[in-house]
């Protein structure tokens, strides 16, 4: 998959309301060899703690990355009374009941919410840390925070941070590893990136506007009389074009 071919997958998966055939479109070409599953869980097979949020789960697939790490592929669908928002907490705990009833370390989730323009894509890991107990050792489970590894996506979201995030995983021929996809879900890293990338711009306009008005007498005569400095031209600048993306 080239460049283009993978931002126009990313662009029509993420820039609109769910679609399972585009959802698993995405998954086959970040998994190139993921095993497809098609099993619905509902009814019965919910647990009675879980009943009032959701409705059904399917099973898209599982992937074992070089590590063996194993990761299940899940369409998570809510129950109408159930946001997006309002049972984050129950869905995380949702997750970590199903990666601890089957012995898996992480799954990638599609939870959807219906009636509604967004949906969102989580990476839940199970991760284990040692504690004492009575002078021994014992394994305690957690689950990494909902909020660190989510992107809610969805017709008025866009998908500019899941572009930014995917496209390089998607352009190579090689699978990723759990690691890398911890690390394309790392908001603190996007975070980054963006004001690294924003403070860059704002140096490399604000030498230019400066050099500017050194060769042109009108346009620097225009920002004087007007009291506008190249910093807050730049600045302003900037922000309307963030706006505007």
């Amino acid at each position: 998959m080239n460049k283009q071919e993978a931002k126009n997958l990313i662009q029509k998966t993420f820039s609109s309301n769910f679609d399972a055939n585009n959802y698993q479109s995405f998954i086959a070409n970040l998994f190139k060899k993921y095993t497809a599953i098609d099993q619905i869980i509902s009814g019965q097979y919910i647990k009675e703690a879980f009943k009032q949020f959701i409705v059904k789960y399917k099973r898209v697939g599982k992937f074992e990355d070089g590590e063996n790490n194993v990761i299940d592929i899940l369409e998570v669908y809510l129950k109408k009374t159930s946001t997006l928002e309002q049972a984050r907490t129950a869905q995380r705990n949702f997750v970590a009941e199903y990666l601890k009833s089957r012995n898996k370390e992480a799954a990638l989730v599609a939870f959807i919410s219906p009636d509604s323009k967004e949906w969102r894509l989580s990476l839940v890991k199970l991760e284990h840390s040692l504690v004492v107990v009575n002078d021994k050792l014992k394994t305690k489970e957690e689950i990494t925070p909902a909020k660190r590894w989510s992107f809610l996506v969805g017709e008025s979201e866009g998908s500019h941070t899941a572009q930014s995030r995917f496209i390089d995983l998607l352009i190579t021929d090689e699978d990723p590893n759990l690691k890398e996809l911890e690390q394309a879900f790392d908001i603190e890293t996007v975070t980054k990136e963006f004001f690294d990338k924003y403070t860059e711009l704002f140096f490399q306009l604000k030498e230019h506007l400066d050099d500017l008005l050194k060769k042109d007498e009108i346009i620097k005569k225009d920002f004087e009389e007007k009291e506008i400095s190249t910093v807050d031209f730049a600045k302003k600048t900037l922000g309307q074009i963030v706006f505007l993306v």
